[in-house]
């Protein structure tokens, strides 16, 4: 049985309405979108009264801001309204309900509107809040996370040139490598199973954020230095394909018959003793050139 909608619709003065307190969208991308909103209401007018509640003797926006604006600019003095009684967790939901359904939100907007609810405002848990807005658990406990990024991390998310699900598995990575790793990321185009298969390496081999500065840096021009920055690139590539051999390898041993995967196991393994033989000679390798490149970086 569904709740007996006691809203009315009205045209009420735009000078008595207000903005909402809540705001979860960046004001930028709203101002680009009235624009648009503009041409669209000269022609066919507002099609859908915006959606307001009585707020201290006058009314506040709980969903049509871009409406509203829009309408603002041409001048109008009156707007079509719905008004409806609701408390402030009723408008924040709904105006986050909205917005996520429109999909107008980034993901970082999105994070922020989430960690509001949950722990700025305290109206109630993940669980609560991801049946309000019609999403799972994992996603918005997923957006939360996002937050613990850096600054740097977080602008080349809004710059769309790391993605979230890259977004989120550096939400593991050291505080002092994550810099590193994201401009690696960014740089080689990793997917997901690539970039899972690195921290893998970094986490046994103990590679950290400063090997993949020095294999990225084009800046330096000494020639040890160069042959460094050549070594650590070749040995961190050898660890990746042995990362990857070895997924191969668990899944040979899951989809093959005991009698039918003796031979490609055995061919593997041989495979991956001579990768563990090529990182040995690249270890080698770099270990004579570090002292002759230490003496450079002094």
């Amino acid at each position: 049985m569904h709740a007996f909608d006691t809203s009315i619709v009205e045209h009420i003065e735009i000078k008595m309405i207000r903005p909402s307190q809540f705001s979860i969208r960046d004001k930028f991308n709203d101002y680009q979108e009235v624009e648009s909103l503009v041409s669209s209401i000269k022609e066919h007018s507002l099609l859908q009264p915006i959606l307001i509640r009585p707020y201290q003797n006058n009314f506040e926006i709980v969903a049509g801001h871009r409406r509203f604006y829009a309408c603002k600019s041409l001048r109008w003095r009156h707007i079509p309204c719905k008004i409806r009684e609701m408390n402030d967790k009723q408008a924040f939901e709904i105006q986050l309900t909205e917005n996520i359904q429109r999909k107008s939100m980034s993901a970082l907007e999105e994070a922020e509107a989430f960690r509001k609810y949950v722990q700025d405002l305290g109206w109630g848990g993940v669980t609560e809040l991801a049946k309000k807005i019609g999403k799972s658990e994992e996603y918005v406990s997923h957006r939360i996370q996002l937050l613990k990024l850096p600054q740097d991390v977080k602008e080349k998310i809004m710059l769309n040139k790391l993605s979230v699900s890259q977004a989120l598995e550096l939400t593991t990575v050291s505080p002092n490598d994550i810099i590193h790793f994201t401009d690696h990321i960014i740089e080689n185009a990793l997917t997901i199973r690539q970039i899972r298969e690195v921290k893998s390496v970094f986490s046994k081999e103990g590679i950290s954020g400063d090997d993949l500065e020095l294999i990225a840096n084009e800046n330096i021009n000494f020639k040890n230095i160069k042959t460094l920055k050549v070594t650590k690139k070749t040995s961190l590539a050898l660890k990746i394909t042995l990362a990857r051999l070895d997924s191969i390898i668990e899944e040979v041993q899951l989809n093959f018959e005991p009698g039918q995967s003796t031979d490609i196991i055995s061919f593997l393994m041989d495979m991956r003793l001579k990768i563990h033989s090529l990182i040995d000679d690249t270890i080698r390798f770099k270990n004579i050139k570090i002292t002759k490149t230490a003496r450079y970086l002094k």
